[in-house]
C-alpha cells in the first residue's frame, strides 16, 4: 500500500505539470474566515485498525469472486466502473435510451438516481441492469428518505429536526427504514448522512440538511443514521469531505473557500469523520472546496487535491473505503477543468468513483488516453476498480436479482413509517421559553386566541389546537386593530408558518417581525415556529415573548405534536442543535410537563394495527348503502392516545353535507353519562348522597308517593322498577296531532319561554306537570330490572334543588369548560350554525318540522332541550374526553374531579347475582342482548344513545370507543332500528378489539 500511494503521488504531480495549463479559471468566491480561539477542546482519538467496527465483512469467496471478475475485464470495461451516472424515472423515452447507451457502450458501473417515481425507477433499474454485463451499483442521494427525490415515497424529518433528538435509537430507527426502502427497489447506496458542522447559519446548501452546530451531536446523530442504514445491508457515504458545513458559498455554482487552519479543521470538521470511520462507513463524498490550508496550490478543489484526497483522508485518517467525488457537473469541479482532465485529476487525486460526470464520452476518451500513456496506471485503476468490486460483491450483486415489482408503493409505506415520524418530533420540538409556567397551557376556561404569520398552511395545527379548547383565529390587516381584538383574549398563540422545502428561505418579513413585536408587547404570547430555528435570529429580544417553541417544519404531523406538546399531551424533550445569537445556545431546551390529557398517535404507536382497522371503512359504508344511518363519527383512542377519527358519509342522505369530525350529533341517552352522572359523583365524592340515600331525602317532592323510599343505588342501576317511559307530548296535541294551543305558542312570551324547536314554545310550568305524572306512576309490584328515563330526570331535578343551579351552567363549569368539551352543549343553536349539526328527523307526530340543532327526544323537548336524560348534542372527540376522564378514575388534564374510589363505587355490578349488567349510571351489559361486541372486558363500562350512539371504555385494554350517528334520520321506524339489527356499532367495535397487537 506505501508503495502504491508513492506512486499514485509521482503521477499526480506529473499530471499537475502537464495539465495546468489546460485548468480553466476558476471562480472563487472568497469568504475569509479567520480563527477564532478555539474554546473546543475536545479531541477524538482514532482507534486502532483492529479495534474498528465492520458491517461487511471480507471473505474468500469474496477475493475470489472480484479477481475473477476483475480478470476478464478489458482496460475499456475497467475504466467504465469508475463512473456514476445521473439517470432519472420522470424523463422520456430519449433520456432512457441515452442511459442505456451509456451502460452498453461505456460500461458504466454505477447510476444515482434523482427525480422520479419508485416504481419507474424499479422498472428503470431493471432495464438497465440487464444491459450491463457486471451489475451496477444504484445509488440515490437520499439524506431524509426516498421522498427527497421519488414521488408516492415516504419524507423523513430534516437532519436539523433529527439534530434535536436526545434518543439516538429513534435516529437509528430512521436509517433502518430508509434502508428497507432503498433495498425494495434496488439501492445499494444512499449518499447519507451529511457530516457537516453547520457552524455558519448562512450557509446556503447545508442549512437544514446537517444535525447542527456541534461536532459532537453531530456525530453521534450521524452514526445512528448509519448503523440503521448500514444495518440493513445499505451503504452510507458520509459527506461532504473535509467539511462543507462553514461556507456562505453553494459549490453547484462557485468553488467556496474555507480558510481555516488546518489545526481548526482537525478539531472540528474533520471530527464526524474520524468517529464515523472507526464505527464502520463505507464510503465518503468529497466536496468541491478551496482550502489552502490543506491544499496549497491555489484554486484546487478538494475533490481534485492529492493531498486532501490521499494525504489527508486514506493516509492520515486511514480511510480505506470507497471514496466518491461530489457531483461532477457542479460549478465548483467544472470550473476547475474539462470533462476527461477533471476526471483524470480526481483520480490520481484519490478518489474512486466520479459522480454524475457533465460529458462521458469525452471523459471516457480522455481516461482512455491517459491510461495508454501510462498517467494512469494498471496498479492505479485496480486499486479503484478491485475496490468498487469489493462492494459489488457486499451488496449482494454477484447473485444479482431484477426487482420485485408488486406492491411496491405498499411495501415503501408501511404504518410503521408514520409511528416513528410521530415519536421523532414528540423527541424534536423544542421550548426554549416557558415563563410562569405558561406551558403547557392548564386552564381550558379562558379566552385563547391565533394570530397565523407565514404563508404556508395551518390548518392541522389549528384543527388540532381546537380540539383541545376553544380557540379563536383572528386576522387583519392593520397591526393597531388586530391589537384591539386581541386584548379581549387571555392569552395569544402565534404560528409562523413556511414552506416546507429544505432550500426555501423561511425568514420573517419586516412586516411579521414588527407585528410579532407589536402583539408580543400587548399580549400573553406562545411563539411556535414551524421553519428551521435559524428564523429566529432576526429577533433581538425575546422578553415579550412568554413561551417559545420551536416546531422545526411544517408537516402535519409537526403541527398535530406540537399542539400536544402546547396543552401538555406530550412533554417537550427536544434541544436545540444550533445557537440562536447570545439568547439561545446548542443544547439549550426546557422539559414541560405531560398531563393526562388525550393525544393523537398512529395506531402502532399504541399497539393497534392499521391494516385490520381499515376493515372499519367497509362496515361504515355497508351501514350508509344499507340506509342504516346517512352518516357517522367513529374515534378510537388507547393508551391516551387516540388512534382512529374519521368521519364517514353525509348529514343527509341527499348528499348535501359530508360529516366532519367537528360536526355536532344528538348523543340521545349518553347525555345521562357525560353530563348528569358526573355531576351526580361529584355529589357522592362529597358525601352528600350515599348507596343507601333514600330518593325522598334527595328530592322531597317524592315524598308521601310510591317512590320515597327508592334507594340511590337502585335508581341509578335500574332496579327501582320505574316505568321505561310515558310519551308527555300526546297529552299536549290537539284532536289533529298537533301542538294544541293550550300548551303552546309561536312566539314567545312570559308564560310561553320555553322553546321546544322552531317557532313552538311551551308554557313554563310544563315541567311540574311531567314530575307530578312521573311522582304518580306505578311501580313495578316484582322488583325486577327495567332500564328507565325516569331515574336521570328525576337525577336532574335532585342536582338542581341541591346546587341551586340548573343541569346546563352545572355541566358546563364542573367539566366541559375545565375538559375541553367546547362543543358539548344544550341547545346548539345558541352557539353553533344549523349545518355543523346533523340532523335527527323530519318529524311528522309532534313537532312537525325538520329537528336540527333541537333535542330529538320529545320529553327533554318540553323541558327546552335541557333534560337529565337527553339533550346534550356533541361530538366524537368532545365524548372522548369524558370517557378518558372515566377512564383514568376522576383525573383528566391533571384536574382531579371525583376520587378512584367513587369511580369504582360507580361502576361496579351491585346486582350481578341477579343477572343485572349495570353499574350506577354505566352500562356494563357485554353478553348476548348486550350493546357490545361481546368481546370487551367484564370491567368494561358505557352507554348507548337512541338516536344511533355508543360511547364505551374498556380498561384492560385502555381503549375508548366512540360512535355517533343519526340513524333516526329521516324518520323513526318502530322496530326498524337498522342500525341495531346490522350490528354496526359492534361490528366495528369487534374490529377494533381485533386490531390490539398481542
Amino acid at each position: 500500500m506505501k508503495n502504491y500511494f508513492i506512486r499514485v503521488s509521482l503521477y499526480a504531480a506529473f499530471l499537475f505539470l502537464i495539465t495546468n495549463c489546460a485548468s480553466k479559471k476558476n471562480t472563487v468566491i472568497t469568504t475569509v474566515k479567520t480563527d477564532i480561539p478555539l474554546k473546543d477542546t475536545v479531541v477524538y482519538k482514532p482507534k486502532a485498525v483492529s479495534e474498528k467496527k465492520t458491517f461487511f465483512k471480507d471473505s474468500d469467496k469474496e477475493n475470489v469472486w472480484v479477481d475473477s471478475i476483475y480478470n476478464k475485464m478489458s482496460a475499456r470495461e475497467k475504466i467504465g466502473q469508475l463512473f456514476m451516472i445521473s439517470a432519472y424515472s420522470n424523463r422520456d423515452s430519449v433520456h432512457t435510451k441515452e442511459v442505456s447507451a451509456l451502460i452498453q457502450d461505456y460500461k458504466v458501473g454505477g447510476l444515482i438516481f434523482f427525480q422520479g417515481g419508485p416504481v419507474r425507477q424499479a422498472k428503470l433499474t431493471n432495464l438497465y441492469q440487464s444491459k450491463s454485463k457486471v451489475p451496477l451499483f444504484i445509488a440515490i442521494d437520499g439524506e431524509w428518505g426516498l421522498g427527497m427525490r421519488l414521488d408516492s415515497t415516504y419524507i423523513y424529518p430534516w437532519n436539523m429536526t433529527l439534530g434535536a433528538i436526545q434518543d439516538l435509537s429513534l435516529i437509528e430507527n430512521v436509517g433502518r427504514n430508509m434502508a428497507n426502502e432503498n433495498k425494495r427497489i434496488g439501492i445499494h447506496f444512499n449518499f447519507a448522512p451529511v457530516l457537516d458542522i453547520n457552524t455558519n447559519p448562512k450557509n446556503p446548501i447545508i442549512g437544514n440538511r446537517s444535525f447542527g452546530e456541534d461536532k459532537v451531536n453531530v456525530s453521534n446523530r450521524a452514526i445512528a443514521l448509519m448503523k440503521g442504514v448500514q444495518g440493513q445491508g445499505v451503504f452510507c457515504t458520509g459527506k461532504h469531505f473535509p467539511g462543507h458545513g462553514d461556507t456562505s458559498v453553494d459549490s453547484h455554482k462557485a468553488l467556496p473557500l474555507i480558510d481555516f487552519s488546518k489545526e481548526r479543521l482537525e478539531l472540528v470538521e474533520l471530527y464526524p469523520y474520524k468517529k464515523t470511520f472507526d464505527e464502520g462507513l463505507v464510503s465518503v463524498m468529497v466536496a468541491h472546496l478551496n482550502i489552502p490550508s490543506l491544499e496549497p496550490q491555489a484554486n484546487i478543489p478538494s475533490s481534485a487535491s492529492y493531498n486532501i484526497v490521499t494525504n489527508l483522508l486514506q493516509k492520515e485518517l486511514g480511510f480505506n473505503g470507497l471514496i466518491f467525488t461530489d457531483g461532477l457537473a457542479m460549478k465548483g469541479a467544472t470550473n476547475f477543468k474539462g470533462p476527461g482532465d477533471l476526471e483524470i485529476a480526481v483520480l490520481l487525486a484519490g478518489n474512486d468513483i466520479f459522480l454524475g460526470p457533465d460529458n462521458v464520452p469525452e471523459a471516457f476518451q480522455k481516461l482512455e488516453e491517459a491510461y495508454a500513456q501510462g498517467i494512469i496506471t494498471e496498479e492505479r485503476l485496480a486499486h479503484s476498480v478491485k475496490k468498487i468490486l469489493h462492494y459489488k460483491f457486499k451488496a449482494g450483486l454477484n447473485k444479482y436479482k431484477p426487482i420485485d415489482m408488486n406492491n411496491i408503493n405498499g411495501d415503501l409505506n408501511p404504518a410503521q413509517n408514520d409511528a416513528l415520524h410521530y415519536k421523532l418530533y414528540e423527541n424534536a420540538i423544542t421550548v426554549l421559553k416557558n415563563e410562569k409556567e405558561i406551558l403547557p397551557i392548564k386552564n381550558l376556561d379562558q379566552k385563547i386566541a391565533y394570530v397565523k404569520l407565514g404563508d404556508d398552511v395551518n390548518s392541522t395545527f389549528v384543527t388540532t389546537l381546537k380540539k383541545y379548547t376553544e380557540i379563536t383565529e383572528i386576522s387583519n390587516t392593520n397591526i393597531d386593530s388586530l391589537n384591539q381584538e386581541l386584548k379581549n383574549y387571555d392569552t395569544v398563540i402565534i404560528g409562523f408558518h413556511k414552506l416546507n422545502k429544505t432550500w426555501e428561505k423561511q425568514n420573517f418579513t419586516d412586516t411579521e417581525l414588527l407585528w410579532l413585536q407589536e402583539i408580543a408587547k400587548h399580549n400573553k404570547v406562545i411563539l411556535d415556529i414551524f421553519t428551521k430555528p435559524y428564523s429566529l435570529l432576526p429577533i433581538t429580544n425575546f422578553d415579550d415573548i412568554e413561551g417559545l417553541v420551536v416546531s422545526y417544519q411544517n408537516s402535519a404531523i409537526s403541527q398535530v405534536v406540537s399542539a400536544e406538546i402546547l396543552f401538555g399531551a406530550v412533554d417537550a424533550k427536544g434541544k436545540l442543535p444550533v445557537s440562536i445569537n447570545d439568547s439561545f445556545k446548542v443544547n439549550d431546551g426546557l422539559s414541560t410537563e405531560k398531563i393526562n390529557r388525550l393525544g393523537f398517535t398512529t395506531p402502532e404507536n399504541v399497539g393497534m394495527n392499521s391494516a385490520v382497522l381499515s376493515k372499519i371503512d367497509a362496515i361504515a359504508q355497508k351501514a350508509i348503502d344499507g340506509k342504516m344511518t346517512p352518516g357517522m363519527q367513529v374515534l378510537a383512542a388507547r393508551k391516551g392516545k387516540v388512534f382512529f377519527q374519521k368521519s364517514y358519509g353525509y348529514q343527509t342522505y341527499d348528499n348535501q353535507k359530508k360529516v366532519s369530525n367537528s360536526d355536532l350529533y344528538d348523543v340521545a341517552s349518553i347525555s345521562k353519562m357525560i353530563s348528569t352522572l358526573p355531576n351526580v359523583m361529584q355529589l357522592y365524592d362529597k358525601n352528600k348522597v350515599t348507596l343507601d340515600t333514600k330518593l325522598k331525602d334527595m328530592v322531597p317532592f317524592f315524598a308521601h308517593t310510591n317512590k320515597e323510599n327508592i334507594i340511590f343505588k337502585d335508581l341509578l342501576t335500574h332496579y327501582a322498577g320505574l316505568q321505561a317511559w310515558i310519551p308527555f307530548y300526546k297529552a299536549t296535541l290537539d284532536s289533529d296531532g298537533k301542538p294544541s294551543p293550550k300548551y303552546y305558542r309561536k312566539t314567545a312570551d312570559s308564560k310561553f319561554s320555553t322553546k321546544v324547536a322552531d317557532s313552538l314554545f311551551i308554557r313554563n310550568d310544563y315541567h311540574d306537570t311531567i314530575m307530578k305524572i312521573i311522582a304518580k306512576s306505578p311501580v313495578a309490584v316484582k322488583k325486577e330490572y327495567k332500564y328507565s328515563d325516569f331515574t336521570f330526570i328525576i337525577l336532574k331535578e335532585y342536582l338542581e334543588k341541591k346546587t341551586h343551579k340548573k343541569l346546563e351552567d352545572l355541566s358546563k363549569e364542573n367539566f366541559f369548560s375545565t375538559l375541553g368539551m367546547n362543543n358539548t352543549l344544550y341547545n346548539p343553536l345558541n352557539k353553533f350554525d344549523k349545518n355543523s349539526i346533523a340532523p335527527t328527523e323530519i318529524d311528522t307526530y309532534f313537532r312537525h318540522q325538520l329537528i336540527q340543532g333541537y333535542v330529538h327526544d320529545m320529553a327533554a323537548a318540553m323541558e327546552g332541550g335541557v333534560a337529565g336524560h337527553a339533550g346534550i348534542f356533541s361530538n366524537a372527540m368532545d365524548v372522548a374526553k369524558m370517557m378518558q376522564l372515566f377512564l383514568q378514575k376522576g383525573n383528566y388534564g391533571g384536574k382531579h374531579y371525583f376520587s378512584e374510589q367513587t369511580f369504582n363505587a360507580f361502576n361496579t355490578c351491585y346486582y350481578k347475582d341477579k343477572g343485572i349488567q349495570r353499574g350506577l349510571g354505566f352500562d356494563k351489559r357485554i353478553s348476548k342482548g348486550g350493546p357490545t361486541c361481546g368481546c370487551v372486558s367484564e370491567a368494561s363500562f358505557g352507554h348507548t344513545g337512541f338516536t344511533g350512539n355508543i360511547a364505551w371504555v374498556d380498561p384492560e385494554t385502555e381503549i375508548v370507543y366512540v360512535f355517533l350517528s343519526n340513524r333516526t334520520y329521516p324518520e323513526v321506524v318502530n322496530d326498524e332500528n337498522k342500525l341495531s339489527k346490522g350490528k354496526i356499532r359492534e361490528d366495528i367495535q369487534k374490529i377494533i378489539q381485533e386490531a390490539v397487537i398481542k
